[in-house]
């Protein structure tokens, strides 16, 4: 029977446990699992009777592991012909395991190894599929948003295929394991939990395209700032691409005036802004667009959600500045409508809200015409940048608020649009 029609592997001599045997398994499915969700792997292998283990990128296709190498490389150099004889070693640490006693100090993991005769791949189909997997692990989409190789570029790079036949999976999990004469010692014992989390994407230099959605988190809807257009205004993702069109719009003393920030004083500080943006983004504090004229593809400005509660449907619209030539324009009021859209009509929120500084009247009376309640004041609430604080006027509206104030809007927005 082909390795593939079987659901485990079959044990040897290499792969069979002298410990632990517990801990073993050979279930194809949990390998494969190892070794889809790591990205790296340590190919050990031997040169002139000696040792070697090189660190290298991998992508499983099938049931033939691919290992990414350089064609000048020792293993790669070594594997033509009749093939090199290898061993891989693949390991995933989801915790830390703290004993009562030094000797229960442990840790959870789950780990692979595998051993065969590696053969250098020399079909360009091949060799062209795997790397297309591999650049495919590193983001789903990301081989259509990329060049491909050139045929020299192909030619440079070598790639080992590894048939899985021998492999074996080792893991622990769960939590302290002290002896019974230990529990009621005076320490601390349990586990903490690691995972492998992607910061931030930080753009080479010079690029302008936006952060492509397969490289942003998978979110909740409540979180995932969607694009929505109108017939005024779009919201997009904010990005660091954006930092200095949005950096030209908003320029001005006036426009930051009231805000969380002093006016930036370059783009470069209009993509600090934008960072701490992107990073509250990434804690699930915030949700941030751009704002770009509908007709002309300006940036005009930036908005966000903060304060998102999807258990308690509740959301807040704030960290708004807008370029003061789209005040009191259509611009302006159809970006309002499209956000309480969103949140009452498409999440599902029953309660909007918004925070403005005390001392904000133009932000104040500009919320009342959405048809928001002013529901009181927080005293002292925050810091301004000048370091005093700030009392804030809270405001909400409720999703019964909310069809009159839509139609009241949409009023609005029909005498505030240009006529063609």
């Amino acid at each position: 029977m082909h390795p593939t029609d079987r659901t485990t592997y079959p044990r040897t001599a290499r792969t069979t446990a002298s410990r632990n045997r517990g801990r073993m398994s050979y279930d194809r499915a949990a390998a494969h699992a190892v070794l889809d969700e790591a990205y790296h792997c340590t190919l050990g292998f031997t040169v002139d009777g000696e040792p070697r283990a090189l660190p290298t990128l991998h992508v499983r296709i099938g049931d033939t592991l691919y290992l990414h190498g350089s064609t000048g490389g020792r293993p790669l150099l070594a594997a033509r012909g009749d093939g090199l004889p290898v061993c891989v070693a693949v390991t995933l640490l989801d915790g830390l395991v703290y004993g009562r006693s030094q000797l229960h100090h442990s840790a959870n993991y789950r780990s692979l190894v595998a051993h065969g005769t590696a053969r250098l791949v020399t079909d360009e189909r091949e060799k062209t599929d795997a790397m297309t997997a591999l650049v495919e692990k590193a983001g789903a989409g990301r081989a259509a948003d990329s060049r491909p190789p050139t045929r020299r570029e192909l030619a440079e790079t070598a790639v080992l295929a590894l048939p899985l036949r021998e492999v074996s999976v080792r893991a622990r999990a769960g939590g302290v394991r002290d002896d019974e004469a230990d529990l009621d010692l005076p320490h601390w014992a349990g586990v903490v939990p690691l995972r492998l989390t992607p910061g931030r994407p930080e753009p080479d230099a010079g690029v302008t395209a936006p952060v492509p959605a397969y490289l942003r988190a998978a979110r909740s809807p409540w979180h995932e700032p969607a694009a929505l257009r109108g017939e005024h205004v779009a919201l997009e993702p904010l990005d660091l691409a954006h930092a200095d069109e949005l950096h030209t719009a908003t320029a001005d003393p006036e426009v930051w005036r009231h805000l969380w920030r002093p006016l930036p004083t370059d783009a470069a500080g209009t993509a600090a802004v934008i960072a701490e943006a992107l990073d509250a983004y990434q804690q699930g504090e915030r949700v941030p667009w751009v704002q770009r004229c509908a007709a002309t593809g300006a940036v005009v400005g930036s908005t966000s959600y903060y304060e998102v509660d999807p258990q308690r449907r509740s959301v807040a619209i704030g960290y708004t500045f807008l370029g003061r030539p789209w005040w009191r324009t259509a611009i302006n009021t159809e970006a309002k409508l499209l956000l309480l859209g969103r949140a009452f009509d498409d999440l599902g929120a029953v309660r909007v809200v918004w925070h403005t500084d005390i001392r904000n009247a133009r932000s104040q009376r500009a919320i009342e015409r959405l048809g928001a309640t002013r529901e009181g004041v927080l005293r002292m609430h925050r810091q301004r940048p000048d370091g005093s604080w700030r009392d804030t006027v809270q405001y909400a509206m409720t999703v019964d608020e909310w069809p009159n104030a839509q139609v009241t809007l949409r009023e609005r927005l029909r005498r505030t649009a240009p006529v063609a």
